[in-house]
């Protein structure tokens, strides 16, 4: 079986890059932030699957921007919304992902924000992807 990131690196990266856009606009943003929000992301598309309804996260202002940033990513590979100003989902080259890709991509960047916020502190997962996501 193929690790996440060799099948969906793609994914990952759509994901990342609402996590950078979003800390280059609120410097504030912390590891912490990003993990909640993962988990309210995670917790959205479990519940989808299960047919249940999301249990309510409190979540900051910042966080609730994020979340609504992230959930669009994920709506977007999913093949649910267009990503910008075009009735086009996606293009014919381009395939929408499932609810079980999409909890894999979200479970392995929260694995991610923990790995690299251990090894650098409050914002190490930030400041680690903020060099690599354009």
């Amino acid at each position: 079986m193929s690790r996440i990131e060799d099948k969906h690196p793609d994914v990952l990266q759509n994901i990342e890059f609402a996590i950078v856009d979003t800390y280059r606009q609120y410097r504030e943003l912390s590891d912490y932030d990003v993990m909640r929000v993962l988990e309210a992301s995670l917790e959205t598309y479990a519940a989808e699957k299960a047919g249940r309804s999301a249990r309510t996260t409190r979540l900051s202002e910042l966080e609730q921007l994020l979340l609504e940033w992230v959930l669009h990513m994920c709506e977007w590979r999913l093949g649910r919304i267009p990503l910008g100003n075009t009735e086009e989902v996606f293009s014919s080259d381009d395939v929408p992902i499932t609810i079980d890709e999409i909890i894999l991509c979200l479970k392995r960047l929260l694995k991610s924000v923990n790995r690299w916020n251990k090894d650098g502190g409050r914002q190490g997962y930030l400041n680690f992807i903020v060099q690599y996501v354009k």
